[in-house]
């Protein structure tokens, strides 16, 4: 028997074991495992080279879990250890600079485990002794046997293995039961090793024989191993890649596309994305692709692999370059990961612009549940926005679809604004702005749909990207003013009778409304509520989190009752208004006159004064002056107000408007259908 101490420093090994254990600690099964398939794999391409001239066993890396015994058993038929080699690769820890790599990077512990033959040991972080029982493939090797209990000793003695390959037997310690626990086992086994290229059998398959399921002599195979994303695409049918979909994400909708990438320079991968269904937000998840290294599971945080605009996608990318033990950091600041980012965008662009050209019909119809995905890639990459400004779609609300080239084409003849803008109108709600989107039909202009996740920022993108263009919602003005022309109409209420007008309707309304006035057709509506476009699109950026405009979304709402002061009902209004109150008007009107010459001719004699010239007296009386005419004005608005609350045909029309807004609910709908009752009897 051999006796000796491992040439790596206990003091520094055993202690970074253990506390890269404690925060992912299930590791150490993925590990062994590993090193099993590559003794397998190796001992395979040593036979087909004719170097192992005996009968290659059929290889399989088996688990075994004895509960009673408290031990944990990996055994593979591969390549075994002499002693020497496992002096060499175990007791060594492959390499006599361990020492001062533990050194160089004892704050590091992310890199070390993988690293010089590091993987094995990771089995002491469940274990309370570790034995490896194995027999090298090479000629006349003997067996030999190898334990350690975690401390610097170690033991190296013959022992009976008729097999060629390797078993290491974990003794597992009391603070790591819950790996005797079977359940838990086939949870590491589905997660870390599903998909390795060599098969994997934990316990034997079982059948149902009457009433009793029994176990069979038939190995439980619990990997598949040979994945989708290993095979050519020549070799796949589309119902191969929907299979292998649902076998990574089980009883999920079919995908609406897949993208197959294989590429061996400057970099090795792999690997097969989907592009989900979403049907609302609540469905976006992020990491859901999975992330291997030779089929190795590593993480499905792909922070860094990734663009971030594609976390949104599922599938696998597999890539030997990619270490099994990586931080975080390393993901996002190595350069063989960059390319592999920035390879993984080209690809997706490159494949939808090559379905959308190939079957431009089909790509329309899945083009709702696309959109999601392009928009955000846009927005946040600008090499994927260059390329998918091609297929890119528009969508208007007769759900017809176009490029950007087509929908410019479309519009720029009746949509240019005076100022030579094209004007790109859009609702983000179809059926909420339903009037005014017919308002704007019937000016000939198109509307489209706009009403993604994204779209707010979306819009806000690309009105920087198109030249001389702007977006405007359909709602943020009446239909005549969403295009400014260099068109000129007579309004038939003079700007005093408009403004004596505006007390009547803010009468009806809460403090948010503001009321103007737009000389229209008179077959336009009467009145009409809107949302300044500009201040409507900061507090909607700051509701989804716009930088720096915290400031607008504590703002409150505020919209315009834009009237038609050419519609024969507010011109109705006006005339009901003047017989009502004519007489009272005009008397509070005739007191106003002389003090407001006496203002205007005070205020033109001080006009080229400074403020030590004009005497305090003076002073005096235009501040007078001012105070008589403010409490004269608020005399006449709360005359007029007065008059507004009363007035049914004012609150119908106000309602109306409100209304076709959907802004009129609960208790002021309800007096509003019965006034409505009355209106009509």
């Amino acid at each position: 028997m051999q006796t000796g101490k491992i040439k790596v420093t206990t003091e520094n090994i055993f202690p970074i074991i253990k506390k890269f254990l404690y925060s992912d600690h299930e590791i150490f099964l993925r590990e062994l495992i590993s090193n099993a398939v590559d003794a397998s794999q190796k001992l395979k391409v040593l036979s087909l080279v004719g170097k192992y001239e005996q009968e290659l066993p059929k290889q399989v890396v088996r688990v075994k879990l004895d509960k009673d015994a408290k031990t944990l058993t990996i055994s593979d038929q591969g390549l075994g250890m002499t002693a020497e080699e496992l002096d060499k690769y175990i007791n060594q820890i492959a390499f006599s600079s361990a020492e001062e790599f533990l050194e160089k990077y004892k704050d590091k512990t992310e890199a070390i485990i993988g690293h010089f033959g590091l993987g094995f040991y990771s089995s002491f972080m469940v274990a309370e002794r570790v034995d490896i029982i194995t027999k090298s493939y090479q000629k006349d090797a003997k067996a030999v046997k190898w334990s350690c209990d975690g401390s610097p000793e170690f033991t190296v003695e013959d022992a009976e293995k008729e097999a060629v390959g390797t078993d290491i037997v974990l003794h597992i310690d009391e603070d790591s039961k819950e790996f005797l626990e079977e359940g838990r086992i086939r949870e590491l086994l589905t997660k870390y090793n599903k998909f390795m290229p060599v098969e994997i059998a934990f316990g034997k398959e079982k059948k149902w024989e009457g009433d009793q399921e029994i176990e069979t002599d038939k190995d439980l195979v619990i990997n598949n191993t040979a994945p989708a994303w290993t095979k050519k695409p020549s070799e796949l049918s589309d119902e191969d890649y929907q299979n292998f979909y649902q076998e990574l994400y089980p009883a999920s909708e079919a995908p609406l596309f897949h993208i197959h990438l294989n590429i061996d320079f400057p970099f090795h991968l792999t690997g097969i994305l989907y592009f989900p269904k979403i049907k609302n937000t609540i469905e976006i998840q992020k990491n859901k692709i999975q992330l291997f290294s030779n089929q190795v599971f590593i993480t499905d945080s792909t922070e860094g692999v990734v663009p971030d605009f594609l976390s949104l996608l599922h599938g696998v990318i597999d890539s030997p370059d990619i270490p099994l033990n990586v931080s975080r950091s390393y993901l996002q600041s190595d350069a063989n990961v960059k390319k592999i980012a920035g390879y993984i965008t080209k690809k997706v662009a490159d494949r939808l612009n090559e379905i959308f050209k190939k079957d431009r019909t089909k790509f329309e119809e899945k083009w709702d549940d696309l959109k999601l995905f392009v928009e955000y890639g846009m927005l946040t990459d600008e090499k994927f926005y260059d390329k998918a400004s091609k297929f890119m779609l528009f969508k208007n609300t007769d759900g017809k679809y176009f490029t950007f080239e087509e929908y410019k084409k479309l519009i720029e003849a009746n949509q240019t604004d005076k100022d030579k803008k094209l004007v790109y109108i859009y609702a983000s709600n179809a059926e909420a702005q339903y009037s005014f989107i017919e308002g704007a039909k019937s000016k000939g202009y198109d509307v489209l749909l706009m009403d993604g996740h994204f779209d707010n920022h979306f819009v806000n993108h690309i009105e920087q990207k198109l030249t001389d263009s702007r977006f405007v919602r359909v709602d943020s003005e009446v239909a005549d003013k969403l295009i400014a022309k260099d068109e000129h109409k007579d309004s038939k209420l003079s700007i005093k009778q408009q403004n004596d007008l505006i007390p009547v309707f803010k009468s009806n309304l809460k403090p948010e409304f503001s009321v103007v006035f737009e000389t229209m057709a008179e077959t336009d509506s009467p009145m009409t509520i809107t949302q300044s476009e500009f201040m409507r699109r900061m507090k909607d950026m700051a509701e989804m989190g716009g930088g720096g405009m915290g400031f607008y979304g504590n703002l409150p709402d505020s919209y315009n009752l834009v009237v038609n002061s050419n519609h024969p009902l507010v011109l109705n209004i006006n005339e009901l208004k003047d017989k009502e109150l004519g007489e009272n008007v005009a008397s509070i009107e005739a007191e106003m006159k002389p003090l407001e010459d006496e203002k205007q001719a005070m205020e033109a004699a001080q006009k080229d004064k400074k403020d030590e010239e004009i005497p305090q007296a003076d002073k005096d009386k235009l501040e007078d002056v001012n105070k008589e005419i403010t409490e004269l004005t608020k005399k006449k608005e709360s005359l007029l107000e007065a008059y507004g609350k009363e007035n049914k045909i004012v609150k119908q029309l106000i309602d109306l408007a409100l209304l076709s807004n959907n802004m009129l609910k609960g208790e002021a709908l309800n007096r509003f259908v019965k006034r409505s009752v009355e209106l009509v009897k």
